[in-house]
């Protein structure tokens, strides 16, 4: 380890929550819905992580804006308006995460989802207040760039190297490279532990419940905490 992390910033899906089961049928039913071939969950699995816009793309390359457009509003519409499939965050993320709150450490989401499909979780899990930023694929650059982590650095004022990415895909830890952040992979999400590896994380953790042990076993240093920041600085 170079050095304490102050900023903790987590990918949503996959990570702390275990939507995949979601995320599937969502996007199964937009493609039914306008009579698009079933591309199976293996294909869309690969894709969570990225914005819609950019794993539309890759499902159906070669598609119009208005097919493109289409697919975002169907997938959103089962998503946030339709769907009855549960989601519910992974055990012991919540504790992980309030535990780290209290800890002092700047935390922060960097994800895939929409600002509607983001803000809806943060309320209905209670973990909105936990955060400090967060940033959506439809707000800024889609991951694997670098613009969405380099933002929630700038806001807090952390520098890369005290900056640690948390994620279940290799989105997530291009992103942390092309942002010169640290990088720690779950091996529970959409993207196995060798795929993970490829982009060099610290580890791979086999349980979101690990991470405090692990932050601490590495010799990591709370930070100094979020009172000692401007409160213009907390966009929960």
């Amino acid at each position: 380890m170079n050095g304490p992390y102050q900023l903790l910033v987590f990918d949503w899906d996959g990570t702390l929550m275990d939507s995949e089961a979601r995320i599937v049928a969502c996007m199964e039913a937009a493609f039914a819905d306008l009579g698009l071939p079933a591309l199976g969950a293996e294909a869309v699995r690969n894709v969570i992580g990225l914005g819609l816009r950019e794993a539309m793309d890759r499902l159906y390359p070669g598609g119009d804006e208005a097919l493109q457009q289409r697919l975002v509003e169907r997938y959103r519409h089962h998503y946030l308006v339709a769907d009855t499939t549960p989601s519910a965050l992974f055990p012991g993320a919540r504790e992980v995460v309030e535990r780290l709150a209290e800890a002092g450490y700047f935390l922060a989401v960097a994800t895939g989802k929409g600002r509607g499909g983001l803000d809806r979780v943060l309320q209905e899990t209670g973990l909105g207040p936990c955060f400090h930023v967060t940033r959506c694929a439809d707000e800024t650059r889609s991951k694997p760039h670098p613009q969405m982590l380099l933002e929630i650095m700038r806001i807090t004022g952390v520098d890369p190297r005290d900056t640690l990415m948390i994620g279940d895909s290799e989105y997530d830890m291009e992103m942390a490279v092309n942002a010169g952040a640290a990088s720690l992979a779950v091996s529970y999400g959409v993207h196995s532990c060798d795929r993970l590896r490829r982009h060099a994380p610290l580890h791979c953790l086999d349980s979101i419940g690990e991470l405090p042990s692990w932050l601490e076993g590495a010799g990591v240093k709370h930070s100094t905490g979020p009172s000692e920041r401007t409160e213009d600085r907390r966009h929960g």
